[in-house]
């Protein structure tokens, strides 16, 4: 498989791009892994043979307005997705603005037909196992009928990944009654109803990470918020922990013996273990990544890929979206 990497996206770029990229490398020697980046962030030391380097002269930052996108046609993102439209790579990883990721994918890509919109669908940890949870984020703003697209984008990508044959689909509300929630659920609930997925109702907040479901469907807005709350809630679980398990000897003696417990319940909950998130809807796989994300998560994020591309994913959700 051939991978093309904004190298200049993120918040620990362009060093954690690269360094994720020759550990994944490192085990994929079959593969081919292209870093798109400016001539200055280049390693000094020589590349793996499989991993090449591609000089781009713009870089799109984190906070800038997406509509300068059409300005910085050799842009590192830009590059790097055009390479997948031409056929010089089958995916595009970036950790770099995700607004920036969605406008280069859409206007280089293509939206699948029929689609209204693309959204980003991320791996949750749940006490049952992952389950799938979108939009975090691309679209804040939606109408019912995406809503239901959504699903239907969930229900294929939680099907091509494993998390389950027949997934049962929820919709984020602020109750389980098929009343409950604001006008756009209401009538979100009438079209998942009417659908032939296995539309499970209403869950609530709290079903996130209990389970009880396999897709979970909201607007960008709300799960933005959500998934950036859970991530917080973490953090301060892992720092409460670290400070009363280390708070005097007996308590760090005790700390020893369930150590192991501890790390295995800390990769069970970070968010990097499980690399980036698909932007389902386009013409292409276009992989997002967390800003924030260091190398272990961008090295985990071309095996997302991986799954992806073997699973043709992209033609399956064109399939189901007519």
């Amino acid at each position: 498989m051939r991978f093309a990497i904004d190298a200049m996206g993120g918040d620990k770029a362009p060093d954690a791009l690269i360094q994720g990229t020759l550990q994944a490398a490192e085990h994929a020697a079959g593969d081919q892994f292209i870093l798109v980046g400016g001539e200055e962030a280049r390693p000094a030391q020589p590349l793996p043979a499989n991993v090449s380097w591609r000089t781009s002269s713009q870089v799109m930052a984190m906070d800038e307005n997406v509509q300068n996108l059409l300005k910085k046609r050799d842009s590192s993102i830009w590059i790097a997705t055009k390479m997948v439209k031409d056929g010089e790579a089958d995916a595009v990883i970036s950790a770099g603005s995700t607004a920036a990721q969605m406008a280069v994918a859409v206007i280089l890509l293509g939206k699948i037909d029929h689609l209204l919109r693309p959204a980003i669908a991320i791996t949750l940890p749940s006490l049952e196992g992952q389950k799938i949870f979108l939009d975090i984020g691309v679209n804040a703003d939606v109408e019912p009928p995406m809503l239901l697209q959504f699903a239907q984008m969930g229900a294929v990508y939680a099907q091509a990944i494993g998390v389950a044959e027949q997934p049962r689909v929820g919709l984020l509300s602020n109750g389980t009654e098929e009343h409950k929630g604001n006008t756009l659920t209401q009538e979100a609930y009438a079209l998942l109803n009417r659908s032939d997925l296995n539309f499970i109702g209403n869950r609530e907040g709290r079903d996130l990470l209990n389970g009880g479901y396999d897709v979970m469907v909201t607007d960008g807005f709300s799960g933005n918020i959500a998934i950036k709350s859970m991530e917080s809630a973490f953090h301060l679980l892992t720092t409460i922990l670290k400070k009363e398990l280390t708070a005097g000897f007996s308590r760090k003696m005790g700390a020893l013996l369930i150590k192991p417990a501890l790390r295995e319940m800390k990769k069970a909950l970070d968010y990097q273990a499980y690399g980036g998130a698909p932007l389902l809807g386009v013409k292409g796989l276009s992989i997002v990544c967390h800003g924030s994300s260091g190398a272990e998560a961008i090295a985990a994020s071309f095996q997302q890929a991986r799954n992806c591309y073997q699973h043709r994913l992209t033609d399956k959700i064109a399939e189901a979206i007519l």
